[in-house]
């Protein structure tokens, strides 16, 4: 198994036992949410972000479709699958449950995810919440 590839399945594992996935991160990671003007710069901020999402806005964890994985770079198909327990948009707290395929592709460098541009349909997640 390749170095890449371990510490993808590591990351993932990480982040749904919500231990401290960020040890995979260079420290001068980049993290967005494409087709927004989300960005998180460095370990820290792109934690926040990640953990904003997952533990402060929403309680829920990815659930992966697919892992691929190649030279210099990984990518994810997965589902966004939780409870609505926090202000998110504007929106306060719910309790709905929701349920969002998303994509995220990420970079390496040193065997470390150095960037990570997130493809979450944000729309089809304000409906979830709102209808």
């Amino acid at each position: 198994m390749s170095t890449q590839r371990q510490v993808m399945q590591d990351y993932l594992d990480s982040l749904v036992k919500r231990a401290d996935f960020t040890i995979y991160f260079t420290d001068d990671v980049v993290a967005t949410f494409e087709g927004t003007d989300q960005r998180a710069d460095g370990r820290e901020a792109a934690g926040q972000l990640i953990r904003y999402v997952h533990e402060g806005a929403f309680d829920a964890r990815p659930e992966l479709k697919s892992l691929l994985v190649d030279e210099g770079r990984a990518a994810i198909e997965a589902d966004f699958v939780g409870t609505h327990t926090g202000e998110f948009a504007g929106l306060a707290a719910t309790g709905r449950p929701v349920r969002v395929p998303y994509s995220v592709v990420y970079d390496f460098r040193d065997d470390r995810i150095s960037a990570l541009r997130i493809y979450f349909p944000m729309g089809f997640l304000l409906e979830q919440l709102t209808n």
